[in-house]
């Protein structure tokens, strides 16, 4: 049987006991005890129960300030709790998580799925808003969703479910929105797999175009903090600097998962199979126009081979055969140069994507052999 959150009761009388105030708060009695001992009810004293038994009696009066205070609420401890849990899941945001994972979330002994299987905006029934919204997965070739939703003033944009402004889940988003709750963002990378983006916020609402912004800036709690900048010319650099930087952790972060995931989580020149071992690397670099953060403009690579590879130690034919620089060929040193590098000389990838569509571009490997020849 699933246990469900229990509902605050009306309790009669000044003070409560143990249970009481565990029903209302909807946790354990023994985390009930812990925040007496912790002091979070000041007021609490130990008294003989029913039977002899002692408990805890706590004033009701510091029930409903600590159940009135927002970091204190339900709604807060679930939202704390869940972000705590991705970030340990996924290297603190750094790394995919699969959809059969996000159903392993579980808040005080009750499971609860991060995400819906059907909805890209969830909202538990234990929750008054939204708790995560969703983008789903796009092919090779097909455009990318977070290419179709920047606005002209950088910041990106989360379209309602259908065109009733009143549904319930966008209805659920609004409350976000007006509440200023943190929500998470799982990006679609691969069938099944998301790259989770938290805590991101709606700021506001666009209701002629039926989306909302979305905030993931990491500027935005100094903005809003009392020592935070007053200059308005100020505050307009930060924002403008804040989004630039947070859209290029974003692309970042889901071109690894993305490009990770094509390579099966192998280097595609030595095959090395550890995940904190490994890179996406670009073939064209991000900084230039064609270096777009598309799967067909990456490559796995250990990060050695990386560095070589952005060095011009190493090259990559349009035939996906590995080169090594003459010079490097011809130094002596130890067994990694050895093995790691002069013995990949002229052989094949040793993991290319299964899917032919995720292959590398041949006309960027083109561009970036003639680069490495000429170095």
């Amino acid at each position: 049987m699933r246990r469900v959150f229990p509902q605050a009761p009306v309790v009669a009388g000044p003070h409560l006991g143990t249970r009481e105030v565990a029903a209302m708060i909807g946790r354990h009695q023994s985390t009930v005890t812990d925040y007496v001992q912790r002091g979070i009810f000041p007021n609490a004293y130990l008294a003989d129960d029913i039977g002899n038994h002692q408990t805890f009696k706590v004033p009701k009066s510091d029930v409903l300030r600590y159940l009135n205070d927002p970091l204190h609420s339900l709604d807060s401890r679930i939202r704390q709790a869940a972000q705590a849990w991705l970030a340990v899941r996924t290297n603190d945001g750094q790394d995919s998580i699969g959809y059969l994972d996000l159903e392993d979330f579980e808040f005080e002994g009750t499971r609860l799925p991060l995400k819906s299987r059907q909805r890209g905006i969830w909202k538990p029934r234990q929750l008054k808003a939204a708790l995560s919204i969703s983008t789903t997965f796009r092919r090779p070739g097909e455009d990318r969703p977070y290419e179709d939703e920047v606005g002209p003033d950088g910041m990106l944009r989360y379209k309602w479910q259908g065109d009733d402004a009143e549904a319930s889940d966008n209805r659920a988003l609004r409350t976000a929105m007006h509440e200023g709750l943190p929500l998470i963002w799982f990006f679609g990378v691969a069938p099944g797999l998301f790259q989770p983006v938290f805590p991101v916020f709606l700021i506001d609402e666009e209701v002629e175009s039926q989306q909302f912004i979305v905030d993931i800036d990491p500027q935005r709690v100094l903005l809003d903090s009392d020592a935070g900048p007053e200059s308005p010319m100020e505050i307009a650099v930060i924002k403008r600097y804040g989004t630039r930087i947070a859209r290029t952790r974003l692309h970042q972060r889901l071109f690894r998962s993305t490009v990770l995931h094509a390579y099966g989580t192998s280097c595609a020149i030595c095959n090395l199979k550890h995940k904190v071992l490994l890179d996406a690397a670009h073939i064209i670099p991000d900084t230039e126009e064609d270096g777009v953060p598309t799967v067909v403009n990456g490559m796995a690579m250990c990060k050695i081979h990386h560095a070589a590879f952005d060095s011009k130690i190493l090259g990559v034919r349009p035939d996906l055969i590995v080169e090594i620089r003459t010079d490097i060929l011809a130094e002596v040193d130890g067994p990694m140069l050895r093995y790691g590098l002069q013995e990949r000389h002229r052989q094949p990838l040793m993991s290319v994507p299964s899917k032919r569509a995720e292959r590398p571009s041949r006309s960027l490997l083109e561009v970036a052999y003639a680069r490495f020849r000429e170095a």
